[in-house]
């Protein structure tokens, strides 16, 4: 079955190119993204490895680990490693799950129950459904899945966006517009009455309709709050 926002993301033993790990003790207090892929030596993931490796800075300012997954085992991924570095010019600087039994991928709904054999008979389009991105609280629970075909690379800056967001409600009693960006005006959250807003924002808010209450975003800085719970 597929995994959706409140789940508990799936825990597992596996080995990874950093060694064997526990999944949700890997995650510990942190903030995680996992990310997956259908097979090793692809175009469109060797570049969004690539990327990751570069803006995981801006992940671990946020209190956020980073883990890649590729149904191949951790031996493929080493020399794929080497090509990552040599074409998009950053090698992965977090680890990558090797997932040679499916057992991951199903766990995780991205593949069937019936998947099995040998992985290196399997081509890329056998597992195009591999190409999910789960954001995964402290609390080990699924905060956002985003789904991709193979043919797009996926947009990681998104994907820090909100975290962000995420971030920032999981503190405050708000919610985020669209297209919202750190600093941006927020909209108090429809949980809140407006006797306890009014404790909460004792200046007001805008309201161009009861209920959309608008106010200045809370005054928050990247790794602080939940991000580093």
């Amino acid at each position: 079955m597929a995994l959706t926002i409140g789940d508990t993301a799936p825990d597992f033993e596996a080995d990874t190119t950093e060694g064997r790990i526990s999944f949700h003790d890997w995650i510990g207090d942190s903030w995680a993204v996992l990310f997956s892929h259908p097979k090793d030596f692809t175009p469109v993931c060797t570049t969004e490895l690539g990327y990751m490796a570069r803006i995981n800075p801006e992940f671990e300012r946020r209190g956020v680990k980073i883990i890649g997954l590729s149904v191949d085992p951790t031996g493929a991924h080493e020399d794929w490693v080497r090509d990552i570095e040599e074409t998009q010019g950053h090698a992965p600087n977090y680890p990558i799950i090797g997932d040679a039994d499916f057992a991951i991928s199903k766990a995780y709904g991205m593949l069937g129950a019936d998947v099995s054999g040998d992985p290196s008979d399997r081509t890329a389009a056998d597992n195009q459904t591999v190409r999910n991105v789960f954001v995964i609280g402290p609390d080990k629970k699924i905060k956002l899945v985003l789904v991709y075909p193979m043919t797009t690379g996926r947009n990681f800056d998104e994907v820090l966006r909100v975290i962000d967001s995420l971030q920032l409600t999981a503190d405050h009693k708000v919610s985020t517009p669209v297209n919202w960006v750190p600093g941006e005006d927020v909209i108090i959250a429809g949980s809140v009455s407006n006797d306890q807003a009014r404790e909460i924002w004792p200046d007001g808010w805008e309201e161009p309709k009861p209920y959309i209450r608008i106010v200045p975003a809370p005054e928050t800085r990247v790794g602080e709050g939940a991000a580093a719970k």
